[in-house]
């Protein structure tokens, strides 16, 4: 990744948050990097180094600074939204499909050999992909000292190292601490109470507007998965070692989250679709800048700055509800999910402890479960999906392809790949396929100019019908986000 120095050391220098995890400051006169809006001195130039990812400073030897904590800032922009190979191995590192099925297993879902894919990551990022899952394990670890009371050998394995000594010896030469002393800091912080559960921040760049974003949850929260209640939104997540809740309130300059794990090993990757499910890795300064040009839109932008891309914690889940949703209203959605929800096959939750009370559990909505796996859809009989023939083999259509691999919805998914196996399977058309774009995979350029809803807000703002999908070309890369406008317009 080019990095040009003046414009990186100027954001320096005037502290600008707006940078926070685009790139990062390696000062070599003390040894630390830090986030762009460090408030430390600004170092000299001459003692100055650029590096595109945390794990590139690392690998030049340097730790997070303790004041500024690096590891906590935002995500790059570029790696949420962009579709390329590197994009995508991004989104996957970040899901902890390294600690999962290591490097093998990341290049096999991107379909390249590892010795390619290593010099690719090298190349723009600046490590490899075993330095980047080395580098989010050391974060999920310290979070893990700092807002729990396991031992430092739970701690080890739910972070994901291979032992223990890996483990002391990465948090040393990482935080420049042993892990006994980032606990010690913690001071008389109490953990949360019962096993598995931890409260963090989620930062962002500023702005936000959370009411939008809870307005647009709210509207189609399924019942026995999600709830949105007193600014917070309640969801039950389902992961790769299991299943999990969470709560998430948004606050000013973060969200607060509190998660309830079965498995501590899902940390990384529910941390990582909560991100991706309020769109907080976004830069709202340079989207709301390219749709304010438009004189159209500029009311509305100047008037709620900060509007996300409400995604999905879950691509199938976002399918099936895609599919049901089409010609519906969102009442009507809800109501027929409901009933498919009805026919799950139960499946574990997360059960109750001695260190917490039956009162506590329900506060926390511990009830919430995730959504149904493709292979429970498979098990629902006919009368669990209350809806038309075809439109429920449109859905077991969709179950299978994803079980079997034919089409992926995950985080790191080809997108064009994706969309056009969506297309081929029978009852799924362009509308259907491009909201999958959109809220599943991440693409920041879709306009489902089709919508009768985006039709209708577009009226409400002036906008031409004839012209108006070439009117929507001045909105690119952003057209997503204009979406979302459109539909609160109307």
């Amino acid at each position: 990744m080019e990095m040009d120095f003046e414009r990186c050391y100027r954001a320096v220098d005037s502290r600008d948050q707006r940078f926070d995890g685009w790139f990062y400051t390696g000062v070599t006169s003390t040894g630390i990097y830090c986030r762009p809006s460090c408030p430390a001195m600004t170092p000299k130039r001459q003692n100055v180094r650029f590096f595109p990812s945390a794990a590139a400073a690392q690998g030049a030897g340097l730790r997070a600074c303790r004041r500024c904590r690096p590891d906590a800032a935002p995500g790059s922009p570029q790696w949420d939204v962009r579709a390329d190979v590197v994009g995508r191995a991004m989104r996957l590192i970040a899901d902890g499909v390294v600690d999962r099925g290591g490097v093998p297993g990341l290049a096999a879902r991107l379909g390249y050999t590892e010795r390619h894919l290593h010099r690719m990551l090298r190349a723009e990022m600046g490590a490899g992909p075993l330095a980047l899952a080395r580098a989010q394990r050391a974060q999920t670890a310290r979070i893990l000292i700092e807002t729990t009371g396991l031992g430092m050998a739970e701690i080890a394995f739910a972070a994901g190292f291979g032992s223990v000594r890996q483990f002391n010896d990465t948090v040393r030469e990482v935080y420049a601490s042993a892990p006994s002393e980032l606990r010690a800091a913690r001071g008389r912080q109490q953990a949360p109470p019962g096993a598995g559960t931890i409260s963090l921040r989620l930062a962002y760049r500023p702005p936000l507007h959370a009411r939008a974003l809870l307005d647009f949850l709210a509207l189609r929260a399924l019942p026995g998965v999600e709830e949105v209640s007193d600014g917070t939104y309640h969801r039950g997540l389902r992961l790769p070692h299991g299943v999990g809740q969470v709560a998430l309130t948004p606050a000013d300059g973060y969200v607060a989250a509190t998660l309830r794990l079965a498995d501590l090993r899902d940390l990384a990757p529910a941390v990582a679709r909560c991100r991706r499910l309020l769109d907080l890795d976004a830069d709202p300064v340079a989207v709301d800048a390219t749709l304010a040009a438009d004189p159209a839109l500029a009311p509305v932008v100047a008037a709620e700055p900060g509007i996300r891309v409400p995604r999905a914690v879950d691509g199938f889940e976002m399918a099936v509800r895609a599919v049901i949703g089409q010609q519906v209203s969102v009442t009507s959605a809800r109501t027929t999910l409901a009933r498919l929800l009805s026919a799950r096959v139960d499946h574990e939750v997360v059960a109750p402890d001695d260190g917490v009370s039956r009162q506590q559990l329900h506060d926390q909505r511990t009830d919430l479960r995730g959504f149904l796996s493709p292979e429970e859809v498979l098990a629902v009989p006919d009368g669990g999906f209350g809806m038309p023939f075809r439109r429920r083999e449109t859905i077991r259509e969709l179950a299978r392809a994803v079980a079997d691999g034919t089409v992926d919805l995950a985080p790191g998914g080809d997108r064009e790949e994706t969309v056009r196996r969506l297309l081929a399977l029978p009852g799924i058309g362009p509308w259907t396929a491009s909201y999958l774009a959109m809220r599943a995979l991440g693409d920041p350029d879709v306009l489902l100019d089709t919508d009768l809803a985006i039709r209708r807000g577009a009226a409400a703002l002036g906008l031409p019908d004839t012209t108006f999908t070439a009117h929507a070309d001045r909105w690119r890369p952003w057209r997503s986000y204009a979406t979302i406008r459109l539909w609160r317009a109307a």
